[in-house]
């Protein structure tokens, strides 16, 4: 069995301002031979927006429908969706508080040794596009540092990437992620295994005290060049988890949120540490500018 495995560690999260419907993309790739077949790293997010200004998941399930359609290559055979199978996914939310890791393993089963060997002829890379809600985001910025330290082979975040805006004024976004892989070790069972840090945004008021963030499954996608060098020479293969055994995918954060009955209090408190701040800031000044006073007249 081959198994590749992507352990990642938190980076500090930065805090700036960007366009809420913007793009950004992370490419590592050193090898001539992966620069000469730059069209496989084409991301499939980046095709999305190109036709959507949101994303909705019917419009990106009718979307992932056409796009796969019109990746088949000719070589593939007709029943080719049980040529590679997804086994297992077992997905884990890693962490406390507002800043977690979504974990997920992922387990692949080759069907029918033949047709996937003749098929799989050159270059190979693993897609998983992991869409997220609205109440919490990826650091664009923490994903580059990890795709620079080659934990990933390339990375985007597509959407809003606003870090500031609060749940109820932003958008979803999404990740991609696109790994490298050796077309023979598919002919072998093979493991994923990939955590993708979040972070979580600001809440609306809740009685409770808490918010529910709910994900769904990651869309996973292995997409292939052949030997043949006509038109539709890259192919492009959707898993199902149809048969898989599934561990956890429906993934629940319970994000910490206020009370709407503590929101006069807060408030209140606010108000007088601000007044009080501004008090102090105040009177240090005038002390300092009176010090200043004396001591030039002394001089003089």
């Amino acid at each position: 069995m081959t198994s590749f495995k992507m352990s990642i560690g938190l980076a500090p999260q930065p805090m700036y301002n960007s366009c809420c419907s913007s793009i950004f993309s992370i490419v590592v790739d050193s090898s001539d031979e992966a620069k000469a077949f730059s069209p496989m790293k084409q991301f499939l997010m980046q095709s999305y927006y190109d036709r959507y200004t949101n994303l909705h998941d019917s419009d990106f399930e009718n979307f992932m429908s056409q796009e796969v359609t019109s990746g088949l290559c000719e070589v593939l055979p007709e029943n080719h969706n049980s040529m590679l199978r997804l086994s297992v996914l077992r997905r884990d939310l890693v962490g406390e508080g507002s800043h977690r890791r979504v974990s997920t393993l992922i387990k692949l089963q080759t069907q029918q040794l033949k047709s996937l060997s003749e098929l799989l002829s050159y270059s190979c890379e693993f897609i998983i596009i992991e869409r997220l809600p609205s109440g919490v985001f990826a650091d664009p910025f923490e994903l580059q540092h990890l795709a620079q330290r080659g934990v990933f082979n390339d990375i985007a975040v597509f959407g809003d990437t606003n870090l500031e805006l609060p749940s109820f004024l932003s958008n979803r976004s999404a990740v991609e992620i696109h790994l490298d892989v050796d077309p023979n070790t598919l002919l072998q069972p093979t493991d994923f295994s990939i955590e993708i840090p979040l972070h979580a945004r600001y809440q609306p008021l809740n009685e409770s005290g808490y918010s529910i963030v709910e994900f769904g499954a990651p869309d996973m996608l292995l997409r292939c060049s052949t030997k043949e060098k006509a038109q539709n020479s890259s192919c492009l293969l959707k898993l199902k988890n149809d048969d898989a055994n599934l561990y956890n995918v429906d993934l629940i954060w319970r994000i910490p949120s206020g009370k709407k009955a503590h929101s006069d209090l807060v408030s209140t408190v606010t108000f007088l540490i601000a007044f009080l701040s501004t008090l102090v800031i105040l009177v240090t000044s005038l002390h300092y500018f009176n010090s200043r006073v004396r001591k030039d007249l002394k001089q003089s």
